[in-house]
């Protein structure tokens, strides 16, 4: 509104009778106030007896400041002043008390009202509620720097947050403690019991870091399970130690009750610290992931600090990724950097060799020969597992015939399977359309899954491995007693075997702990109608134990490493000739 038409306004409502002002004030929806000169209360209309709560007899003669909340500053109101003595108007936010003692926020407008003179005769204030508003605007607000789940700070608020504590540490010289904390094996719960429970057990987890941390510290949410915890302004590393062992304690050794399931979350926590390990944001958030994947690597529910190593030893597995990935990509029938090694598996009660294990091995032109407990994981955690397990299938199918061809029946080959392969559908189909590729049976082939993938999505799981049983496919659990398996779920799959795993071999001659878990599970498997395979077995106490034990079958060092195929199939014709047979 121009001065032109605000002035024509004026004239046409002075020119009113004051009956009819006084009406359209009574009448008028949006609450109005009247002062003298002394801003003293002289009249009010019935909206504003509503919004604030008093009669008219309770605020004539008083000052307007009786409805002050005390939320602004008189610096706020010094400058509300101000800009009516300058302008005659003033227009902003206010928040007034309610008589009851609640505060809610208007928009008010003051204006002083002259005679001709210029003599000062009012003060006319007008309210408009606008709590809605201010509620929506808060709400917004609130969901632009808030995870919606569990109510944390989200990436972006705790970014901003971060960098006020690096330079409150920075101007103080103290120390500031970053903690990124990831949930182990979260993906199972979601894929076994459905997105709402994990979304349950995030909310409980998010509790929980709230209450193990002091008031002054931030915990946010920066997506799907991963949190991060700040410590601003400690003195040393032991501060983050000490909050680290609490944070692991609660969230890993005290059960999240999710309706009728009893959830353990544990963490793996990268901390890096403020200046040491980084001055800026990126910098220590990045640390921090490293040294959280250090922890991973370390055996999970652990916390590690960033070191400088790490840096390097990120960057080698980076390299190994990408190398990994290139040699997958430049697989073809003719070549492939891959091969497949074979370790027999002898029969204890005869020593005849009854099958043998496929085992993966990678030359790269520039790394050379690469261990698969390097690539291995790499595989599995990149996903590169699923072409790198289906190439070991097709391989191992087309050795296999080889060895039919150079005459070496009557053995079964162990292929073991990742749980991303396990995961799909497709799996019995791929394995159905090689062994007929190949013309072999079943039979031929004996698939080893460890305890942990087969907990993963037991449905599933146990849909694809009765298919695969159904073929007539012997069955194996890897890796047997190092995982956390349920019993009760694993009788109901369709296997046949139990790996021993070789660390529990290793020492059953001088550690009565190992040789009492080697009987139990011997003993255990046999209850269950179950074969009984022991890995890593190298001399040959170890294998007069087992064999005593009534363990069936044993591999390892002591009857041969795992040979290529060339090599495994002189060693098989060896050893069944000095056998007669």
């Amino acid at each position: 509104m121009d001065r032109d038409e605000a002035q024509a306004i004026g004239e046409s409502l002075a020119a009113l009778a004051p009956v009819v002002l006084h009406r359209l004030l009574l009448q008028s929806s949006e609450a109005a106030l009247v002062t003298d000169a002394d801003n003293r209360i002289v009249a009010v209309n019935a909206a504003f007896c509503h919004l604030s709560g008093y009669r008219l007899d309770e605020v004539v003669g008083r000052d307007p400041s009786l409805l002050s909340s005390g939320r602004q500053s008189k610096d706020y109101y010094a400058a509300m002043w101000q800009a009516i003595r300058a302008d005659g108007v003033w227009s902003g936010e206010i928040w007034n008390r309610h008589r009851s003692g609640s505060i809610h926020p208007l928009w008010a407008v003051v204006s002083e009202v002259r005679d001709a003179s210029g003599k000062l005769l009012n003060h006319v204030a007008t309210y408009a509620d606008i709590g809605e508003r201010v509620e929506a605007t808060q709400k917004l607000l609130h969901l632009a720097y808030h995870d919606p789940l569990t109510g944390l700070p989200n990436r972006l608020a705790f970014e901003s947050q971060l960098e006020l504590a690096i330079r409150s540490a920075e101007r103080d010289g103290r120390q500031v403690a970053l903690m990124l904390i990831d949930l182990d094996h979260f993906k199972t719960v979601n894929d076994t019991l459905g997105h709402p429970v994990g979304d349950e057990l995030l909310k409980s987890v998010a509790l929980r870091l709230r209450d193990c941390v002091r008031a002054s510290d931030i915990v946010a949410r920066l997506g799907g399970d991963e949190f991060v915890v700040v410590q601003p302004d400690i003195d040393s590393a032991m501060a983050a130690v000490s909050l680290a062992g609490k944070v692991r304690h609660r969230l890993a050794e005290e059960a999240h009750v999710i309706g009728p399931h009893q959830l353990f979350a544990t963490p793996s926590i990268g901390i890096s610290l403020y200046p040491t390990d980084g001055r800026d944001r990126e910098t220590l958030l990045r640390n921090a992931d490293v040294a959280m994947y250090h922890a991973k690597d370390a055996g999970r529910n652990n916390y590690q600090f960033y070191a400088r190593s790490m840096n390097e030893a990120a960057g080698e597995r980076l390299r190994l990724e990408n190398a990994l990935r290139r040699a997958l990509a430049s697989v073809t029938p003719e070549h492939s950097p891959f091969a497949l090694h074979f370790q027999p598996q002898i029969d204890t009660r005869n020593g005849a060799i009854s099958g043998l294990e496929a085992l993966a091995r990678w030359h790269d032109p520039e790394l050379g020969d690469v261990p698969p407990t390097r690539f291995i994981r790499i595989a599995e955690d990149s996903g590169l597992i699923q072409p790198l397990g289906d190439w070991v299938i097709w391989e191992t199918c087309r050795q296999v015939r080889r060895f039919r061809d150079a005459g070496i029946d009557r053995l079964r080959v162990a292929v073991n399977i990742s749980a991303q392969q396990l995961r799909h559908e497709n799996l019995p189909a791929l394995i159905r359309g090689v062994l007929s590729c190949y013309d072999l049976s079943a039979a031929d082939l004996e698939l080893e899954i460890t305890e942990s993938t087969a907990m993963q999505n037991p449905e599933l799981t146990l849909s694809i491995l009765d298919q695969l049983s159904d073929m007539g496919m012997m069955l194996a659990i890897d890796d047997f007693g190092t995982g956390y398996s349920s019993l009760a779920y694993l009788k109901h799959l369709p296997i046949q075997r139990l790996k021993l795993d070789r660390s529990f071999v290793k020492d059953l001659e001088t550690d009565s702990n190992d040789a009492a878990i080697c009987a139990a599970t011997v003993a255990l498997g046999h209850k269950l109608g179950l074969e009984l395979v022991a890995e890593g077995v190298e001399t040959e106490g170890q294998r007069d134990f087992l064999a005593a034990l009534g363990c069936d079958f044993v591999q390892g060092f002591l009857y041969s490493r795992p040979l290529p195929a060339d090599a495994v199939i002189d060693f098989v014709k060896a050893h069944r000739a000095g056998q007669g047979g």
